[in-house]
């Protein structure tokens, strides 16, 4: 499992746009396995789980974003990758989840 946060700056629609669109043109195999969006107030939330086959470690490896917007205004994203084991007891070979993050990294 890799993972990143961080505090990201502009318009929530744009980035969220930016991630799915940059995702999903980044692979061939990307799918956009489901999502979901919440609205309170003045407080948003956006959960995106994408899905792409990892040639490196020969299986799929999932995607999962989360974009929050607080009332004070500030943009959090929180992405964890996680299938990129091959071992039964113990993960092994996370290249592709690595890849996976390292790739969104790119698009923001």
């Amino acid at each position: 499992m890799a993972k990143m946060e961080t505090v990201l700056q502009g318009s929530f629609d744009e980035i969220l746009n930016r991630i799915e669109q940059g995702i999903m043109r980044g692979s061939v195999s990307a799918s956009l396995e489901d999502k979901t969006d919440f609205v309170s107030g003045n407080c948003r939330c956006s959960v995106r789980v994408f899905e792409r086959y990892s040639m490196i470690g020969s299986n799929r490896v999932s995607l999962s974003v989360t974009l929050f917007q607080g009332a004070d205004g500030k943009i959090q994203l929180s992405a964890i990758t996680s299938g990129g084991s091959q071992a039964m007891l113990f993960k092994i070979n996370t290249f592709g989840e690595q890849a996976f993050l390292d790739k969104l990294d790119e698009i923001l």
